[in-house]
């Protein structure tokens, strides 16, 4: 385990000497963590686009199945793209062009969602809050939750309207509440989306209505499943409702998995007739959740069959390895004129490693922290990190805190620890 540590032996001798400098003694500890950034490529617009304004048909087209076709990591599938990872690990079981741009259609939805959960957090609305419909959104086509013009729908059910009925005029609402207009809106979903780290995605309307420059990523998508769930776990379980009736009409969540795929908890479908028919899922079992992304199917039952299909097959053929449990004790480090020698490392965070079913795979553990480390120290302090080395080649740095408080000696212990290190020390 690499610690570096030096001392100015004469120096500290010539302060010991003189005494006065007896109380300023002490080393500096540092910590180290990696900043490995992940480069992008540059987003570039879908070759072909419906034009604005176009309406999706209430009916796709009957087109023959495609056999599965290749992926460029983990099984063929057939859909055009496909995403799969475990968040917790950060492993990528599945990808077929999942960075390439693809219409998002309603899997739009999940961003002004998103923006909903953000403002309800801060306080800025609350659920009961109510919006008035507009002749533009009482307009819109598609899948809708029927809302009036002129009435006034809570936040609530525009949540679950968008959610559970994927309604266009509900995301019309919320976004002229929130922003005046859809247009404006649309361009605070692409800033925010950024944010979050969607590099890959424009959106033009609240929906996920055809639009002329209108694109998102598979990677993307799940990206934003992710902080989702991570962000707004309160408000994250609107995503399992299966159905919902508003105004007397019952609906049925698109979401079919959530029905008959054990797990499964979310989120979004999605089609458009140019971008065949998408969906963004996640499950959860044994407390290991997946997020799955797969655009480019034929129809409605081709997406639920593969979806179901590709999410037995992560659960089914990988496992995940606990490395440390938070709270575990990953070295000890030296302590420089402390009432105690060393202070144990602790890692706050559980670890985990992903890798084939039934395989036994040891990572490699370094951890790194320059010392002795000074006193007084403070427990939880941030003194050091781990890097984890996964068999990918992966490289994992976690931070390593102080598990126990260390005091500083008394004038008196501190000379005497200089004396046996300076006298004693030289003939070791």
């Amino acid at each position: 385990m690499p610690v570096s540590w030096q001392i100015d032996r004469l120096r500290l001798l010539m302060v010991l000497l003189a005494f006065a400098g007896i109380a300023g003694m002490g080393l500096e500890a540092y910590s180290q963590q990696a900043d490995q950034p992940r480069r992008q490529q540059a987003p570039k617009p879908p070759a072909k686009r419906p034009p604005a304004g176009a309406k999706a048909p209430a009916q796709a087209p009957t087109v023959k199945a495609e056999p599965p076709g290749p992926s460029q990591i983990g099984i063929p599938t057939q859909a055009k793209h496909a995403f799969m990872v475990d968040p917790l690990t950060s492993t990528v079981l599945l990808y077929k062009d999942a960075d390439t741009p693809m219409h998002p259609s309603s899997m739009a939805k999940m961003m002004t969602v998103y923006m909903v959960f953000e403002e309800l957090a801060a306080g800025h609305i609350k659920l009961d809050t109510r919006f008035r419909v507009s002749e533009k959104a009482r307009s819109m086509g598609g899948s809708r939750m029927f809302l009036e013009l002129g009435s006034e729908a809570t936040v609530e059910d525009l949540v679950k309207g968008m959610i559970v009925l994927s309604g266009n005029d509900a995301c019309v609402v919320i976004a002229e509440a929130l922003a005046g207009n859809e247009e404006a809106f649309a361009d605070r979903m692409t800033k925010r989306a950024k944010a979050l780290g969607l590099t890959k995605t424009v959106f033009k309307n609240a929906s996920g209505w055809p639009a002329e420059g209108q694109y998102t990523t598979a990677r993307d998508l799940a990206v934003l499943a992710w902080r989702t769930i991570e962000d707004f776990p309160k408000y994250y379980r609107y995503y399992s409702e299966t159905n919902w009736t508003y105004h007397n009409i019952r609906q049925d969540n698109r979401n079919r998995l959530l029905r008959t795929t054990p797990g499964v908890d979310g989120l979004k479908t999605g089609h458009t007739e140019e971008g065949g028919y998408g969906q963004t899922t996640s499950a959860v079992r044994d407390s290991r959740r997946l997020i799955l992304v797969v655009n480019g199917l034929n129809s409605m039952a081709d997406r639920a069959q593969e979806t179901s299909r590709l999410m037995e097959w992560g659960y089914r053929e990988f496992s995940n390895t606990t490395i440390f449990r938070a709270g575990d004790v990953v070295a000890e480090a030296p302590v420089w004129l402390g009432e105690q020698d060393k202070v144990p490392l602790i890692i706050s965070r559980t670890v985990q490693m992903t890798s084939p079913a039934g395989q036994t795979v040891q990572p490699r553990v370094v951890a790194r922290f320059e010392g002795p480390l000074s006193a007084p120290i403070l427990k939880g302090a941030r003194l050091g990190s781990v890097a984890v080395t996964l068999p990918d080649n992966r490289v994992i740095e976690y931070p390593l805190e102080a598990g126990a408080a260390v005091e500083r000696q008394g004038v008196i212990s501190r000379v005497e620890s200089l004396l046996r290190h300076y006298l004693f020390g030289w003939l070791s």
